[in-house]
């Protein structure tokens, strides 16, 4: 069973030349491939598993910031090698704010909302770095560029 998620045929159509170097470092021949396909399914899909894996490994290895939008509260993640950093953002429930809206910050630097919060705080992975970064990419988050964390972290009160 894959450690996140097998890719879906189309992924794996898009990746087609690495997959085919995969097999070649792991001595399987395209013959070879083609009668695995239909003899040995089982052994098959656990190879599929695997170059899974090693793709999506790679993929969060690169993530380097994440964020979660809800409509009064903005969450963003530094993901650092031992431990995620959040900058958060929350509006009053009352208020107008609509962070899903994407021209919303642009737009309410012409009207400021009332009541915002910026506030900060990390922790440790609670397995491993990339297993972690991936639920919650599964939970919501989408990966940044890391301009909003940016931002948000000069809106942090000085202590």
């Amino acid at each position: 069973m894959a450690k996140y998620r097998l890719l879906s045929t189309k992924e794996l159509n898009e990746m087609e030349s690495e997959f085919v170097e995969y097999l070649i470092l792991n001595g399987i021949a395209a013959d070879d491939w083609e009668k695995m396909k239909k003899d040995e399914n089982e052994k098959a899909e656990k190879i599929v598993d695997l170059f899974s894996d090693v793709v999506l490994e790679g993929v969060m290895q690169k993530i380097e910031y994440l964020e979660l939008r809800e409509k009064t509260e903005i969450k963003t993640f530094q993901c650092l090698k031992d431990k995620l950093v959040l900058v958060g953002m929350s509006a009053p429930k009352n208020s107008d704010a609509d962070f899903t809206d994407p021209n919303f910050i642009k737009n309410s630097m012409t009207s400021p909302i009332a009541g915002l919060e910026v506030y900060t705080s990390d922790k440790k992975y609670t397995k491993d770095r990339e297993q972690d970064i991936f639920e919650m990419i599964n939970s919501g988050c989408s990966v940044s560029d890391g301009k909003l964390y940016k931002a948000l972290c000069m809106a942090i009160p000085a202590k």
